[in-house]
C-alpha cells in the first residue's frame, strides 16, 4: 500500500481566496533558491531507481536504444529532506520497477552515456515539485502533504515526454470545445456513434513529410508540448514554441519565451487555444527558476494571449500540472489549484487559505475534474471532483479508498481515473465513476504484470500512456509476452465495460514480432500504433469498435535509416498525434551536448500517405 508523503516544514501565510481576486499578481518576487549539490535529493535513505529499459522483443529494429537518462546535477532545485522517508508508491523514484527479460534481438547501445541535467530540468513530465511556503491554499493545510520527487522520476521520460493520448468525450452532439471530444481541433478524441473520420487510403505506404532536428544544449532542457489544429502543427522547442505547416513543415510563426516550457496541456479548444507553464528566466549558471508562469496560447494566430502567476504567501507557486477544461485553464499543485478564463486571463479561483485540502491537478477536455487531496500525514484522503469550469463549484464527488494517495485522470467524460492500489508501485486499478452523481460504476483490476497501461499520478495528474476510453469501454494493451514461436514478443489490446468492469471479450492481437499501443478514439473506432520491426516501418491501424477488425491506415518506410530514426520515438514516452493520414512524433527533451547516440535524432518526425 502506498503511503502519503510527509508534511512540509512550517509555511508562511498565503494570499488570496477562493473566487476572483481583487488584484492579480503579475510579477511576483522570486523566492530564495536553495543551493544545489551533488546527489540530490539529500536524503540518506533515498533509494536509487533502476534505469528505464525499452521493451525487448524479437524483431525490434536493430538500432541502439535512446541515450541513458541524465542524473541530476548543478542547477537542479533542492528541497530539504523529509522527516521520514516516504514509502514508494506508483511512480515514486525509489520504487523498484519490474524489468522484462531481454528478448531476442534487443539492441544494446554501448556508446550512450548518462548526462547531467542542469537549468531547465525538469520541464517535461514528470518533474520535481518546488517547495512552496504556504499556509492553507485552494486549499492546503499547514500540515499538507509535501511531495519530494527526485529527478529520477523524470528519468523514465528523458527519451521524451508522455505520449499525449486523447480520449473520447462520449457525446458528439454536445460539440465540446476541448479536443478530447468529437475529434476536435487537436485531432484527438472521438464520438461513440458511427465509424471514424480516418479512412484507409488506397495505398497506406507513407513517406517522411518533414522533420525538425533535435536541439543540442549544455543541459537537459524541456521541450514538452505538441498540438495540431486545422491550420498548424505546433511544437515546443528550447524556450520557444514554433508553428509549422502541418503538411509541408515550413515555419509559420515562433513564440519566444524567457525560459523553458515546464508543462503543456494536451487539450485544445475548438478555436485552437491551449495552455502551458514555463520558467520565468533561463540562466544555466543559477539554480532552477521554478515553473511559475502560466500562459494561454492561440495556436492558429501564433501568439501568447496572456501570462499569469499565483502566489503562495510571498512566493510564486511552481506549477507542473496544467490543463484546459472547456474554456478554463486550470493548474494544480500541493500549494493549491487555480483557474483562469482562457480568453481573457481573468482569475476564476485561486488557492484558498485555511482549507486542509489542495487540488493536486486537474483533468480537462469535455469537463473539468479535480484530484483533491485532503487531511494530514496520518489521515490523508483523496477526492475526485467534477467541477463547474466557470466557478469551481463541486458538481459531484467520489472518495477514493483509504490508502490511495494519488490518482490520474484517464478521461473526464466518461469519468475514469487510475491508481496504484495496495502494494503495487504502478497503476493497477481503474475506477469508472458517474460524473453526475459521483457514484462508482465499476472497479477494474488491471495489474501491471498483465497489462501495460501506465499513469504518472505523483506529478502529472493527466498523464496516462497506452490507456484510452471510448464507446463505454476502457481499452488497455496487455503486457508483452512470447509469440507463437516462443522466440518473439507480442501483445494485444483488450476492452473492459465501464458499466460492469467486466472484459467485453474483444481482443486485437498485434501478431508475432509486433506490439500494439492505443493512441486515441476515432468515432467508434480505436486507433493504435505498431512500432517498427527489423524489416518494417511503424504502422497506424484502426480497430473497429464492434468487430475489432484491424485496418491499416499508414505504414512508414522500411529503409534502415528511417526505421532507426522512428525507433527513437517510444509510444509510452513521447508525443504522438495522428490525423488526416499523418503521424506526428515528437520528443520532450533537447539532447545534452556530449551524449553519444547512433542514428538520427529528431525533435519532430512526421509521416504521411499524401492521399
Amino acid at each position: 500500500m502506498t503511503q502519503p508523503s510527509p508534511p512540509p516544514p512550517n509555511q508562511p501565510p498565503q494570499q488570496g481566496g477562493f473566487g476572483p481576486p481583487t488584484a492579480q499578481p503579475q510579477q511576483p518576487p522570486q523566492p530564495p533558491q536553495p543551493q544545489p549539490g551533488y546527489g540530490y535529493p539529500h536524503a540518506a535513505s533515498a533509494p536509487q531507481p533502476p534505469q528505464p529499459q525499452p521493451q525487448p522483443g524479437y524483431g525490434r529494429p536493430q538500432v541502439p536504444p535512446p541515450a541513458q537518462p541524465p542524473q541530476p546535477g548543478y542547477g537542479y532545485p533542492q528541497v530539504p529532506p523529509p522527516a521520514q522517508p516516504p514509502q514508494p508508491g506508483y511512480g515514486y523514484p525509489g520504487a523498484p520497477q519490474p524489468q522484462p527479460p531481454a528478448g531476442y534481438g534487443q539492441p544494446q547501445n554501448p556508446y550512450a552515456q548518462p548526462a547531467q541535467p542542469g537549468y531547465g530540468y525538469p520541464g517535461g513530465p514528470p518533474a520535481p515539485m518546488q517547495p512552496q511556503p504556504v499556509q492553507g491554499g485552494g486549499g492546503r493545510n499547514n500540515t499538507a502533504l509535501f511531495i519530494i520527487v527526485a529527478a529520477v522520476v523524470a528519468i523514465a521520460l528523458i527519451v521524451g515526454g508522455g505520449i499525449w493520448y486523447a480520449h473520447s468525450s462520449g457525446d458528439d452532439a454536445k460539440k465540446h470545445d476541448a479536443a478530447s471530444s468529437g475529434g476536435g481541433k487537436n485531432g484527438s478524441g472521438g464520438t461513440t456513434g458511427g465509424g471514424g473520420k480516418e479512412k484507409a487510403p488506397a495505398d497506406p505506404a507513407a513517406e517522411v513529410l518533414f522533420k525538425v532536428a533535435l536541439p543540442t544544449t549544455d543541459d537537459v532542457v524541456s521541450t514538452a508540448g505538441s498540438w495540431l489544429t486545422d491550420k498548424v502543427y505546433a511544437k515546443s522547442g528550447v524556450a520557444e514554441i514554433v508553428g509549422y505547416d502541418p503538411v509541408k513543415g515550413g515555419k509559420l510563426w515562433t513564440i519566444k519565451l524567457p525560459g523553458p516550457v515546464c508543462a503543456a496541456s494536451r487539450q485544445v479548444t475548438s478555436d485552437g487555444r491551449t495552455a502551458i507553464t514555463y520558467q520565468p528566466k533561463w540562466d544555466t549558471k543559477k539554480s532552477f527558476a521554478g515553473c511559475s508562469q502560466i500562459a494561454a496560447i492561440d495556436l492558429d494566430a501564433g501568439k501568447k494571449l496572456w501570462t499569469k502567476s499565483v502566489k503562495s504567501g510571498d512566493y510564486p507557486i511552481s506549477y507542473q500540472n496544467v490543463t484546459v477544461g472547456q474554456h478554463t485553464v486550470a493548474v494544480g499543485d500541493t500549494s493549491g489549484g487555480a483557474a483562469f478564463d482562457i480568453d481573457s486571463g481573468k482569475a476564476l479561483w485561486l488557492p484558498k487559505p485555511g482549507d486542509d485540502c489542495y487540488d493536486a491537478g486537474y483533468g480537462g477536455g469535455a469537463k473539468l475534474v479535480a484530484v483533491r487531496s485532503c487531511g494530514d500525514f496520518d489521515n490523508a484522503r483523496l477526492l475526485i471532483q467534477t467541477l463547474d469550469p466557470k466557478t469551481g463549484k463541486v458538481l459531484s464527488e467520489y472518495k477514493m479508498d483509504p490508502g490511495i494517495d494519488e490518482a490520474s485522470v484517464v478521461s473526464t467524460d466518461p469519468l475514469v481515473v487510475a491508481a496504484a492500489v495496495g502494494d503495487s508501485t504502478e497503476v493497477s486499478d481503474y475506477f469508472s465513476i458517474d460524473g453526475k452523481t459521483g457514484k462508482l460504476l465499476a472497479h477494474i483490476s488491471a495489474p501491471s504484470s498483465t497489462y501495460a497501461g501506465k499513469c504518472e499520478g505523483i506529478t502529472r495528474v493527466e498523464d496516462c500512456h497506452g490507456v484510452v476510453v471510448g464507446n463505454g469501454k476502457l481499452y488497455l494493451p496487455t503486457a508483452e509476452h512470447d509469440g507463437s514461436s516462443g522466440l518473439s514478443q507480442t501483445n494485444s489490446i483488450v476492452a473492459f465495460d465501464l458499466a460492469t468492469g467486466k472484459p467485453t471479450g474483444q481482443r486485437a492481437d498485434a501478431g508475432d514480432d509486433s506490439t500494439l499501443s492505443p493512441l486515441r478514439m476515432d468515432g467508434s473506432n480505436l486507433l493504435a500504433y505498431k512500432p517498427p520491426t527489423y524489416n518494417k516501418g511503424g504502422q497506424v491501424v484502426s480497430i473497429d469498435g464492434g468487430s475489432f477488425k484491424t485496418t491499416k491506415l499508414l505504414e512508414n518506410p522500411a529503409e534502415k535509416n528511417v526505421r532507426e530514426a522512428e525507433s527513437n520515438f517510444l509510444p509510452d514516452s513521447n508525443e504522438f498525434l495522428f490525423r488526416d493520414g499523418r503521424l506526428y512524433m515528437a520528443q520532450v527533451f533537447a539532447r545534452r551536448k556530449g551524449v553519444s547516440s547512433i542514428g538520427e535524432q529528431d525533435l519532430v518526425l512526421v509521416f504521411g500517405t499524401g492521399g
